[in-house]
């Protein structure tokens, strides 16, 4: 079990729908705080509903997607807290729609921040963690990530990648001191989706969670030192049927 008590965390995507929630909660771990956005104006608002001292948060503008916004995390970091012991990737973008309809630069796009980015990030941390004998590397990815969805077809396999990605780096540091774990969420009423997604799901009846119960069970599954977990019934129990059966879809 981990206590989150002066851990210092680093938060990605944090001015977004699940990444708000997790602030919020996080913060009442008394935990060290790095929010990590590309809008300094929607950090400060976010800081300003966070009830607490302010000492314990570090606003950090950064895109994670570029050499130099990985560098400003790590420096920000180094410089508020002395350095860092989980880093939380949460930041993801996401589209609906076919795959003849979306532009190449868009499912580049999907890739670099759902993946690459992450990817990247986590290589950035690794050092330090190693060194320190203790870190804690969390990727959240989405149950879409284990069931191929029709019209989400880059952001499914985006997520796909990053559970290939958390599960072999998990195996890769299997003998360190360092931590992988991915927490895979089912679909999530934040403002990454459309007007036509929550038409679909609606005709559907796609179950959707709300952000501040999906951050509460990501915390959860933290402090329980979870390896992989998926959030929901009965998707969770469709990950494990598909893995069975996807070949006949």
């Amino acid at each position: 079990m981990t206590q989150l008590k002066n851990q210092r965390i680093i938060l990605t995507g944090a001015t977004g729908g699940i990444g708000i929630e997790l602030a919020k909660q996080l913060i009442t771990h008394d935990c060290k705080l790095g929010m990590v956005g590309r809008s300094l104006e929607k950090l400060e608002q976010l800081a300003g509903q966070l009830s607490n001292n302010s000492d314990d948060i570090t606003l950090i503008v950064a895109d994670i997607i570029t050499q130099q916004g990985r560098q400003t995390i790590i420096d920000k970091m180094e410089e508020s807290f002395s350095g860092y012991d989980i880093l939380l990737n949460t930041a993801g973008i996401m589209d609906f729609t076919s795959l003849l309809e979306q532009s190449d630069e868009r499912i580049e796009a999907v890739f670099q921040t759902n993946v690459i980015a992450p990817m990247q990030l986590c290589k950035k941390v690794l050092p330090y963690m190693k060194l320190q004998n203790k870190g804690h590397i969390v990727n959240v990815g989405s149950v879409f990530g284990s069931i191929g969805f029709a019209w989400f077809t880059s952001y499914s396999t985006s997520k796909f990648a990053l559970r290939g990605f958390s599960q072999a780096l998990r195996r890769e540091l299997a003998e360190t001191p360092v931590k992988v774990s991915y927490i895979a969420p089912r679909a999530v009423k934040t403002s990454l989706n459309s007007s036509a997604v929550y038409a679909m799901a609606k005709e559907v009846k796609m179950n959707m969670d709300s952000p501040d119960w999906v951050a509460k069970q990501i915390i959860h599954s933290i402090i329980k030192n979870k390896k992989e977990k998926y959030l929901g019934f009965p998707e969770s129990l469709f990950v494990r049927i598909n893995a069975i059966f996807s070949g006949n879809c």
